[in-house]
């Protein structure tokens, strides 16, 4: 007996009410969809100036002709949008409108400086403003001195030293720390891989802006090896009773950490 397949086909009504929960969950997806993506987009508002307009920054080369000529070369030029989008988008995406800078002539105060305050910076570098709110820190959330002081944004690499090598790390550290410069006479191997082998410029956790606690830091480079028992060997001799005093520099072993002049041990 043939079974005519219209006949168990379900009813108009109930034809209809799957149709509209099938687009219904279609709709759904798409809004998920586009929420997900949106919130995965940054969008990063210009800082702003009460009452000025945006002017371009071909006019603000017709002064800055310095920096707009080294611009190109900068890592921030990079970011520029391109076509007419890119409008608004150069000089005066860290400096505000340049409308009221342009008409009084470069009179301050009239545009934003972003070396007074680090927040034009933060705008962007969201994690070097949590890295700031560490316990050890450069100081510069409190006035003292400014991204600026490390950085250039308008040239080359974002590095005050320059160039893209560690080498332009380190240089950039010296310009404070003189004294780690050296040159010493038993030089700390450390040193030659850059500053930022061991210390974390923004900010730390650890004193002394440190990458790791103790002698945790020590030991990522110091192969350390456990023969026996209660023995831990670093260079040949059984470390085990100086790890418990702290770290290495701290318990009066290695106490000239960058360098020394009189001992291989990097003692003073």
């Amino acid at each position: 007996m043939s079974t005519n397949t219209a006949d168990i086909r379900p009813p108009a009504n109930r034809r209809f009410i799957w149709r509209a929960v099938t687009i219904a969950f279609a709709a759904i997806g798409a809004v998920a969809l586009l929420s997900c993506a949106t919130v995965t987009r940054t969008v990063v508002a210009p800082p702003e100036v009460p009452g000025a307009e945006f002017v371009g920054t071909h006019t603000c080369a017709e002064c800055h002709e310095n920096i707009s000529r080294d611009f190109p070369t900068a890592t921030h030029a990079k970011l520029m949008a391109k076509g007419t989008n890119a409008f608004n988008m150069g000089c005066e995406a860290c400096h505000g409108p340049g409308g009221i800078h342009n008409q009084s002539g470069g009179a301050r105060n009239t545009i934003i400086n972003p070396s007074k305050s680090p927040e034009v910076c933060f705008a962007c570098h969201l994690d070097k403003r949590g890295e700031f709110h560490l316990p050890h820190h450069h100081p510069v959330l409190e006035g003292k001195m400014s991204c600026s002081d490390c950085h250039n944004p308008h040239k080359s690499h974002a590095i005050m030293a320059g160039g893209t090598s560690l080498m332009g790390d380190n240089e950039t550290c010296f310009r404070c720390h003189t004294v780690q410069r050296g040159p010493y006479v038993y030089e700390h191997e450390a040193s030659r891989e850059g500053c930022l082998i061991c210390h974390k410029p923004h900010g730390s956790v650890n004193q002394k802006l440190l990458s790791e606690r103790n002698a945790t830091l020590c030991l990522k480079c110091h192969f350390q090896q456990q023969t026996a028992v209660g023995q831990i060997f670093i260079g040949g001799r059984d470390h085990s009773p100086f790890l418990s005093r702290g770290t290495c520099w701290s318990a009066g072993c290695h106490e000239a950490v960058h360098g020394s002049h009189v001992n291989s041990s990097l003692r003073f």
